[in-house]
Order: C-alpha cells, then sequence, then structure tokens
C-alpha cells in the first residue's frame, strides 16, 4: 500500500538529528534534505517529471557549491554551466562551520523551490529547517554560526536567482497550456485522456528552457522515428503491431518491470527521483563522503534536467502520435495500455531519455559494472530490483515503456542514445582541482 504523505514526513522527521544528540555525518544531513525532497515530490501537484528534474538540478548545484566553497579541491561549477556567474565566496581569514553552510544553503533552497507544497510539506520543511539547524548549531561559537548561516543563505539566493530566468521558473495549471494549436493532420498526437485539462499537451514550451550544461541543446537532436504509415508491412505499422502483440502477450516479469519504472506523478516521486533514489541508496550503503556525495547529486540533476529539456525539445519538434490512438484506429479497437499514456507526444520516450543521461553519470562516477539493488519502491509493495549495471537498469527502465504499451521501440531506442549525449556534457563538467 501507498504510504501516505503524512506518516511518511513524521517518519522522516523522527528520524532527523536532535539537538545535542551525536552529530550525524555531513552526507547524512544532505541526504535527510533529499529523502524530504523526494516526498514533497510525491505529494506536490505541479511537480510532474520535468519540474521535478528541474528542482533537484538546482538543489544539487546548491548543495554542491555549499561543499566547494569550504573544500579547496573542488571546483565552482560557475563559468561551466550555462549562465552560471561566479557566486559569493567566503571571506577570507574568517571562521566557517561547513555544516552549517550545507545546512542552511540546501534550508533556503528548498524552501523556494518547493513553496508551493501543502500545509504539510510546509510544516514538514519547517521543522527540518529547525531540527537539522540546531544539529549543525550544536558546538560552534554563534558568531561564527551566524557567519556560516548567512553565507549559505547567500549562495543559495545568488543560484535562485540564476534559476529564475531559465523558462520553467512559472508552472501554470499544472503545466498545461491554456491555448495551443493541434496539428490536424494524420501521424500527430492527439489527446489520449478524457480528463479536461489534459486535453492540451503538457509543457510544449518545456524544451525551450535553458539548459544546464550545454550552450545548444541541438547537439543532441535526434533522427526522426519511421515515417508515418497506415500501410500494413511499413516500418511505422510494424512497430505499432510489435506493441499491441506484447501488450497481449505479457509475461508476469515484463508486467513487473514496467510497474517498478512506471514513476506515475503524485504515486512516487516521479522517474528523475527514483534515480536520485538509486543514487542515494549507493552512497549510503557504501559510506561516501560528502564531497562524493554532493559532485554526484549536483552531475545527476544537471543531466536529468538536460534529458527533459532535450526530450521535450525533441517531442514537440516530431509531435508523433502515441500507440493508443493508431493501435485502436488500425489494428485492434480494444487495445488497452497496461499504463496510462502521458498527455503529451510520444517520440522519443523520456523516461529512455531520462534514464540514458543517469546510467552515463553514474557510470561515470563509480564505473562499468556496477552492480547494486533499486530498492526505492519497496514502501510501496514492490520488491528490490537487482542490476549488473547501470545501463542495465536505464535499458530495462525505457523497454518498460514498451511493455507498458505507450511507447514505440523506436522512442526507446533512440531516446537512450539521446540520454548518453546529453549525460556525457555532465560527466564532462570538471569538478577537481
Amino acid at each position: 500500500m501507498r504510504r501516505g504523505v503524512l506518516s511518511c514526513l513524521i517518519v522522516l522527521l523522527w528520524a532527523l538529528p536532535q539537538a545535542g544528540a551525536a552529530a550525524a555525518t555531513d552526507r547524512q544531513a544532505m541526504q535527510g534534505w533529499y529523502r524530504l525532497v523526494l516526498e514533497l515530490v510525491r505529494h506536490t501537484p505541479t511537480y510532474s517529471p520535468p519540474v521535478a528534474s528541474r528542482a533537484f538540478a538546482y538543489l544539487g548545484v546548491t548543495g554542491y557549491e555549499a561543499v566547494a566553497s569550504g573544500d579547496p579541491a573542488l571546483r565552482s561549477l560557475a563559468g561551466q554551466l550555462t549562465d552560471l556567474d561566479p557566486l559569493p565566496a567566503r571571506e577570507p581569514g574568517l571562521a566557517y562551520d561547513d555544516e552549517a553552510v550545507v545546512q542552511a544553503a540546501l534550508a533556503r533552497s528548498v524552501a523556494v523551490f518547493f513553496e508551493n507544497t501543502g500545509p504539510t510539506g510546509q510544516r514538514a520543511i519547517a521543522a527540518m529547517t529547525r531540527r537539522q539547524g540546531e544539529a549543525a548549531a550544536a558546538g560552534v561559537a554563534p558568531d561564527t554560526l551566524a557567519r556560516s548561516e548567512a553565507y549559505g543563505r547567500a549562495l543559495a539566493d545568488h543560484i535562485i536567482a540564476w534559476s529564475q530566468d531559465d523558462g520553467g521558473a512559472v508552472v501554470e495549471n499544472m503545466g498545461f497550456p491554456y491555448e495551443y494549436q493541434i496539428t490536424d493532420a494524420p501521424g500527430h498526437w492527439v489527446p489520449t485522456s478524457r480528463v479536461a485539462q489534459q486535453q492540451l499537451p503538457l509543457l510544449p514550451d518545456w524544451g525551450r528552457n535553458r539548459p544546464f550544461t550545454m550552450q545548444r541543446m541541438e547537439v543532441c537532436d535526434l533522427p526522426p522515428p519511421p515515417a508515418y504509415s497506415e500501410e500494413p508491412g511499413s516500418a511505422f505499422h510494424a512497430e505499432a503491431l510489435e506493441v499491441s502483440i506484447a501488450r497481449r502477450d505479457l509475461t508476469p516479469e515484463q508486467t513487473a518491470i514496467a510497474r517498478f519504472w512506471s514513476d506515475d506523478p503524485m504515486l512516487s516521486p516521479t522517474p528523475p527521483g527514483h534515480w536520485i533514489s538509486i543514487a542515494w541508496q549507493i552512497l549510503d550503503r557504501d559510506d561516501a563522503g560528502l564531497a562524493e556525495s554532493a559532485d554526484v547529486m549536483a552531475r545527476l540533476g544537471v543531466g536529468m534536467a538536460d534529458a527533459f529539456i532535450g526530450c521535450w525539445r525533441s517531442k514537440f519538434a516530431h509531435d508523433l502520435v502515441r500507440p493508443v490512438t493508431y493501435i485502436r484506429k488500425l489494428i485492434d479497437p480494444t487495445f488497452e495500455p497496461l499504463l496510462i499514456t502521458p498527455p503529451f507526444p510520444e517520440y522519443p520516450s523520456g523516461h529512455s531519455t531520462l534514464s540514458g543521461a543517469a546510467a552515463t553519470v553514474l557510470t561515470a562516477s563509480f564505473g562499468e559494472g556496477f552492480g547494486f539493488e533499486d530498492a526505492t519502491h519497496e514502501d510501496d509493495g514492490l520488491p528490490a530490483r537487482p542490476f549488473p549495471s547501470f545501463w542495465a537498469a536505464a535499458e530495462e527502465a525505457a523497454i518498460s515503456r514498451l511493455y507498458g504499451g505507450i511507447h514505440f521501440r523506436a522512442a526507446v531506442e533512440q531516446g537512450l542514445e539521446q540520454g548518453r549525449c546529453i549525460g556525457a556534457h555532465a560527466t564532462a563538467l570538471r569538478t577537481r582541482r
């Protein structure tokens, strides 16, 4: 059974370090904020996957810059990420507490990027800020604490200001446009839901947002999908027939795969949150240090955010019809996908592009052939799944959308390649001196 928001947040708050208790490691303090954010994403209506990926990116950059400001081995991302100007520096010769800097920076950032969450979420943010602030303050001289907290907030404010003109700062009507001209021609996307709000596609301008790791998103554009055709034997018809047959003949394992990676908004931490969860499970398992944790969260965050920008750019450039529309018209009028078809064009698969980017980043961070177990959905009643590598997980996440009946094979395979291209820009960031 899916966890209720209140019970989840109460459990999280009980797990926070208390003032006077044994201090948690810096990584655990950062991880606590991410654990809360994964729940906020799950329960904040406007946080569709692209919107969630944007928040994860800015949180990752904020946490990284807070850590890098006090670690001479780390290099700032200013001048590397698009339009990010140099950040405020610590005053030379004055004492700072690194944990207090990180805590203050993340507290300010979460409060801003989740300012539209509900009352329970707001109470959880306030409680997290208070509890972790008290823990970070333990044993720190008052003047050092005040200076450190002010500096952390200044770092966060610099990044928040940078975020405001990226194209994604304001999401109205849950991301659905008030006006949009649907193309009335064969092969183009048409609504697949009866929900009134979803008669127009989600976030049609998201592909115009400012990317994080590249100046021109066109460098990772895709070739077109197979040419639209209603002719039996054509490449397009064959792809649709494959989806129809796969849905009819789904095995229990394929069904489990589709449901494990579904990651629907409001029912999960969304696909980017799923990969954030995977990364934290590994960092926690291996007792990674703060610098490594901050590095992984920054690269993964910006890589996934760029993946959604690139994917959405391609989706609305190709504006391709969904399998359910084509199959019901030409192959099987009784066709029902296993999963709910999302309200936007088909090509490429967002799960595939995102997962390709995430696998690229995590492989660069942890290595080829890095095995792990993913327990992201255990609390939701889905057993953990083992994987021999990040790419094995990405490929499973991608094909899950074909099993679910909502994507053609070209969208799955080309999406992975687009993600690989985009993720490479995140791995190219220079974080070590």
